[in-house]
């Protein structure tokens, strides 16, 4: 005997299951649907998904980052809560599911003063700060950079994925704004809340989720 049975009722429980974590998977550079501006190195996208991974990437030139961190200089309370606000605009029509995460570093050495150096090609001018020297960084441009963007090799890293519940239909230069917030777990300092606003098409939507 063969039995037609219905799980439409199961749909709602599926997704929360499914969609309700971050999920960390590797898309490529193929999946990009918008190329940014060049200035900047750290970046995110929105992405969609069903075999074609559409993926909007931050607008580089105005520097809409996450977080930049400078190791030599960053602080603890600087990384208990994060918020930057990011807008796009969609290249093409494209149903779009969700936004992706990654991180870029920048291997260029420690600040120290610039008379440790015999050429000053590569610092920014001196200045007396209370007193002392400012301290000097080598240029960026000479840095060595590990990237885990889509487009460059993959890494162990990966990317960490945000799936909407439901997709949201894109039009072509369709804007999508919003806000993104980032705090460290009060319960356990391993984990990460994530607090995602964004709004296209004359709708809003929030999305919350843990990364543990």
């Amino acid at each position: 005997m063969l039995l037609l049975v219905s799980v439409s009722a199961m749909l709602s429980l599926a997704k929360q299951c499914a969609f309700e974590e971050p999920s960390v998977e590797t898309i490529t550079g193929e999946n990009i649907l918008t190329w940014p501006h060049v200035e900047a190195l750290h970046q995110y996208l929105l992405v969609g998904n069903a075999g074609y991974e559409y993926v909007i990437k931050e607008k580089k030139r105005n520097m809409d980052k996450v977080k930049y961190i400078d190791c030599y200089s960053v602080t603890i309370g600087e990384l208990e809560t994060v918020t930057t606000r990011f807008k796009f605009n969609s290249m093409m029509r494209a149903p779009l599911h969700g936004f992706a995460f990654w991180f870029d570093v920048e291997f260029n050495g420690p600040a120290m003063p610039q008379s440790n150096y015999p050429s000053s090609t590569s610092f920014t001018d001196n200045h007396l700060v209370n007193g002392s020297q400012r301290k000097k960084r080598i240029n960026p441009n000479e840095a060595l950079v590990l990237s885990t963007a889509p487009e460059d090799p993959p890494t162990h890293w990966q990317q960490t994925l945000i799936y909407f519940y439901d997709p949201i239909e894109l039009e072509q230069d369709q804007v999508i704004e919003g806000l993104v917030t980032l705090t460290q777990s009060k319960e356990n300092a391993r984990f990460m809340n994530i607090h995602l606003e964004y709004t296209s098409g004359g709708r809003s939507h929030i999305k919350e989720s843990v990364m543990r």
